[in-house]
Order: C-alpha cells, then structure tokens, then sequence
C-alpha cells in the first residue's frame, strides 16, 4: 500500500525515526495541541497545562502540580500500538539506528526498540530531589508513598521529581548531543506524529544530511517543502503496513 515508503526502508542501512505527541495517539494518549489535546481546556481554577507543568509552579505548588500531572500525563493502561511495533520491527532487522523522541510515555521501548534518545525525559524514571533516589512510576502513583498528591522518598522523605523535562527546564545536554548525532550519522530519516513547530527539537532536523527524508503527519509540517516523501495518514496504519 504504502510502496514509496517501502521501498526506501529496503535500501536504507541506517534509518532514524525521529517523533512527536501524534505518534501515542493511536495509543489513547492525547496529544497536546489538538482539539482534544491537554492544550484545548483550561481548568477549574483558571491555570493552563502549561502553566502547571512548569518548574516554578511545581515547586511553588506541588500538591496541585501532582494531581494534575498524574491525571493528565501518566497512562499507565496506554499499550504500544501498530506505529511503535513496527519500529520495534525495524530494529531487530538492523534497519532502524535509533529513534529520538518528544515523547515522555515510554511506548517505544514497550513497543521492542532499545535505542531511545527521551528528549524531553520519561514518566517511568522518578527521583528524589534530595538524596537521587530513584523511583518507577507505579511508586509516584501509590497512595501510601505520599502526602496528599505529593510523593516522598522512602529513604530521606524528599519529594520525588519526576525525571521529565518541565517548562522552564532546559533539555540535557548529552541527550540533545545524542539527538544530533544519530541523526547526521542517518541515511533516511523518517518524522512522524509532529507538526515540527516546537524548538529546540524542531531545529534538530537540521543535522541531517542524508538520502532520504520522509514525513508521515495528518496535517502540514515546516519541513513539507524539503522532503522526499509526505503521507497524510494515520502513522500506525502506514508504519504498521510499510514495515514487513
């Protein structure tokens, strides 16, 4: 179905998937701009999403940073679907190098892929902000491990971060350096789910220099007029289908 795109998998020896929010939505995870995106609503008392995972309000108030964070950015139910599967697929075949993604979720190693570069960090990694303890998500999800909605570490009583990078934060060096690397060492490289409006990721596309760029994304990209192929379809669909 998806011949174009099979076709430069087959003749390609180091590809890499670079991908955003719309990669999990065939997972249930909402993506954060969309119409029924995290970014759509405002909450009861008038706070945006963005203003709540920020570092300032996490430390200035962690009990409501907390229980939005737990509600709204953990999906603990949320399985790998078809798109992750196939990328898993592509790995063991030696096809696929790395894939670097904005996601926080943790579906791509759950999907069978062992070379993630986390952009923006994981829901699954949790640490104490005192002593480094560290911590899975279900820990952070215990009620027995908190203060209200507060996780504390069971070794010091420190609050427990989760290790995700928030607003205000800046991205880890070395994670960023590992981004840049697998993709100007990549000879095809395959975005997905991600529109490419959000820096410093964004940016990165500008490391690759290899054969083949190809963008699978329902709706427009700022890279369009630079690739070699462009699909419009659901991303689990045309992975799912492309990878043998």
């Amino acid at each position: 179905m998806y011949t174009d795109l099979t076709n430069i998998i087959e003749k390609s020896k180091r590809i890499v998937f670079f991908g955003g929010a719309g990669v999990s939505t065939e997972s249930g995870i909402p993506d954060f701009r969309s119409a029924q995106g995290l970014y759509s609503a405002r909450l009861a008392h008038n706070l945006s999403p963005e203003t709540i995972i920020s570092l300032s309000f996490f430390r200035r108030e962690p009990e409501t940073f907390f229980a939005y964070y737990k509600k709204n950015l953990i999906h603990k139910d949320a399985k790998p679907n078809a798109a992750h599967l196939a990328l898993g697929r592509l790995e063991k075949q030696g096809k696929l190098s790395a894939i670097v993604t904005q996601n926080i979720d943790g579906l791509h190693q759950a999907g069978g892929s062992e070379n993630v570069v986390e952009m923006h960090g994981s829901v699954h990694r949790n640490f104490c902000m005192d002593c480094g303890a560290a911590y899975d998500a279900a820990y952070i999800l215990d009620p027995a491990h908190c203060e209200g909605s507060v996780p504390h570490c069971a070794h010091c009583g420190g609050i427990v971060k989760p290790d995700v990078v928030l607003y205000e934060e800046a991205l880890d060096a070395a994670v960023l350096e590992r981004a840049a690397s697998a993709i100007s060492t990549a000879d095809t490289l395959i975005v997905g789910g991600t529109s490419l409006v959000v820096y410093p990721a964004a940016g990165f596309l500008r490391y690759f220099k290899g054969d083949h760029l190809v963008l699978i994304n329902k709706s427009e990209t700022t890279a369009d007029e630079t690739a070699d192929l462009i699909i419009r379809d659901p991303i689990g669909v045309v992975l799912g289908s492309a990878v043998p």
